[in-house]
């Protein structure tokens, strides 16, 4: 930096550099857009009226306290619960999960795990949620017979969960209702669907191509209903891709 000395206007000091560090570069732009994206997320709600089934009901938050006992017997708010019917619904799921291990610690060696459980309580029947991820870029109107090829992590592992508890269903007399449903949405749903019908309410939807490719979906309390039914049936095995009906072109859904 060039300074004059007050004495003598034309009297110059030396030439002086001065570095500024990066960080505070760095933490001046970091403030400036957090700053600058307050003030525009004021301003950019958008009121929504998500479609929804005429008999849903909202569902208030609960607290739970749920523990295990020495004998392993599970207690649920102070009471011991038990059953002859397990439904695993657990999964990790989401496309940006950085450790792909969680993949196979959740979906496939806690479905080994639960086939332990149930052979060291005698329990001999598992409902088990898996996904129509298994058959990957599937032609349309594959059937439970499809040709198994996945292309993420949450298909494959999903379909080795299959297999482990298939080999459980083998090994005694032991029920296996193996459910692969589509895409799911309702009420508490932030998933694909909740955000393709934001993008539709906020007018900011963009449509690529004709808009007749068909969305298949799954409403939460229809797939709860028929897992009732799984729970409920004699069968000793069965397989079931699940979705509702009519498939809706994006034409329609718009």
């Amino acid at each position: 930096m060039f300074r004059r000395n007050r004495n003598s206007y034309f009297e110059a000091n030396r030439p002086r550099v001065e570095v500024i560090p990066m960080i505070d570069i760095m933490m001046f732009l970091l403030v400036f857009f957090v700053v600058l994206s307050v003030n525009m997320i004021a301003g950019t709600g958008v009121e929504m009226n998500i479609p929804g089934s005429k008999t849903s009901k909202d569902i208030e938050e609960a607290t739970i306290t749920v523990g295990v006992k020495k004998d392993n017997q599970f207690i649920v708010d102070g009471e011991t619960i038990s059953g002859d019917v397990v439904v695993n619904l657990a999964a990790v799921h989401r496309d940006d999960v950085r450790d792909k291990s969680e993949y196979q610690c959740t979906n496939v060696d806690g479905a080994e795990n639960i086939a332990l459980v149930c052979e060291e309580k005698g329990i001999n029947k598992i409902v088990f949620t898996s996904t129509v991820a298994v058959y990957g870029f599937a032609e349309p109107g594959i059937d439970e017979t499809g040709a198994i090829s996945p292309f993420n992590e949450y298909g494959r592992t999903k379909y080795a969960a299959e297999e482990k508890l298939r080999a459980w269903h083998a090994r005694g007399d032991n029920s296996l209702i193996i459910v692969r449903p589509t895409v799911i949405f309702g009420e508490g749903n932030r998933g694909n669907v909740f955000n393709l019908l934001k993008q539709i309410a906020s007018g900011k939807f963009l449509m690529v191509g004709m808009g007749e490719n068909k969305k298949s979906m799954a409403y939460i309390g229809n797939i709860v209903a028929f897992l009732e039914t799984c729970i409920a049936t004699n069968e000793k095995y069965c397989l079931y891709n699940y979705v509702d009906t009519p498939d809706l072109t994006m034409n329609e859904l718009v």
